[in-house]
């Protein structure tokens, strides 16, 4: 029963996501997001513990309020324009209010605070579409509006989320939440060329895509919740550990990794647009989420957890150990695919 309510959960993502990015109209794009928003409720809440029905009740109404500032917004533009079309949305009003609305569903600064506790409330593959898959009908409904948006107000939401994720992810010892604070700090890189360039924006959101998944589904197969989890991982699978933190670096941004390169494209398109002091404010915000990358890599692969204990066997050993043929094919292209930029 419990799977076959899962397949049925997934599907409604699934066509929510699939009407949102097929439609012209904001009704039948309003109608996908609700349809995506509810159908993974009953997959949050799936465990029955009173932190995931905290959570399915914190993403509802968030997701619920977004909602109504989208059908709001959409009808002040019909009514001003006389039609639903999704591009043409030429008053600052309505723009604004879309903007301010779609980014509140995708968890950027400064409406942010849901999406910690929404992600740690859950299981970690409940996470993993909450970070990628929840965000592609918003990102396709931001990319179709992006030449109507406020480039100022888009600036500062993206500043703000590159800081507040930064900051927020410092402190934090549960890796849920973590990789919710990176989801914000990544968002607001997104948002930083969204009016000026949206393929960079696109390249951006995808190339955080490909790092989140392999990196979620190796925490879930290893049952890694805590960075003291973190210091044994090394005891079920060294090869899930030498993975993970590649995995972490390339998130991080350092190069010669892949994550490295939309970074690299972000803030030569900055520059090209006369905005030096934001690009500089950006990279600065970049070393706050550098700084537990670096942690948790270091927790990884140079740290052993500090026992009386001289077995180095975790008690909870999953027998069926990872091996390098079971690693994701994003994982591997997590390392690989930086030399397409020169190409």
């Amino acid at each position: 029963y419990t799977t076959t309510a899962t397949i049925y959960m997934l599907t409604g993502i699934s066509i929510g996501t699939i009407m949102v990015t097929s439609s012209n109209s904001w009704m039948l794009a309003w109608l996908g997001l609700e349809l995506n928003s509810f159908a993974i409720l009953p997959l949050i809440s799936k465990t029955l513990q009173p932190r995931s029905i905290e959570a399915a009740t914190k993403y509802f109404l968030t997701q619920s309020t977004a909602s109504c500032l989208i059908l709001f917004a959409s009808t002040i533009n019909a009514w001003q324009t006389g039609t639903w079309t999704i591009t043409q949305m030429p008053d600052k009003l309505p723009s604004t209010l879309m903007l301010i609305a779609l980014t509140m569903k995708m968890g950027a600064a400064p409406m942010h605070l849901w999406l910690p506790e929404v992600m740690q409330g859950t299981t970690l593959l409940t996470s993993l579409l909450i970070s990628t898959w929840q965000k592609i009908a918003p990102m396709v409904l931001i990319f179709t509006t992006s030449n109507h948006l406020p480039s100022n107000i888009t600036l500062i939401m993206g500043l703000l989320s590159t800081y507040l994720g930064g900051w927020g992810g410092m402190n934090q010892t549960h890796l849920r939440k973590m990789m919710a604070f990176s989801s914000i700090a990544n968002m607001g890189w997104t948002l930083m060329t969204l009016t000026s360039e949206p393929k960079m924006s696109m390249i951006n959101i995808m190339t955080y895509m490909l790092l989140t998944t392999p990196t979620f589904i190796l925490l879930a197969q290893t049952s890694t919740k805590t960075l003291q989890d973190m210091t044994t991982m090394w005891t079920t699978s060294p090869t899930s550990s030498i993975m993970l933190m590649f995995l972490l670096l390339s998130m991080a941004g350092l190069p010669p990794l892949t994550g490295f390169m939309p970074k690299l494209l972000i803030l030569n398109e900055l520059i090209s647009q006369n905005l030096t002091t934001i690009s500089i404010a950006t990279t600065m915000a970049s070393l706050l989420s550098l700084i537990f990358y670096l942690r948790i890599s270091y927790l990884t692969s140079l740290l052993n957890t500090p026992s009386s204990s001289t077995s180095t066997t975790k008690w909870r050993q999953n027998m069926n150990s990872l091996k390098m043929t079971q690693m994701t094919p994003t994982a591997v292209m997590s390392i690989t695919t930086l030399p397409t930029l020169y190409l």
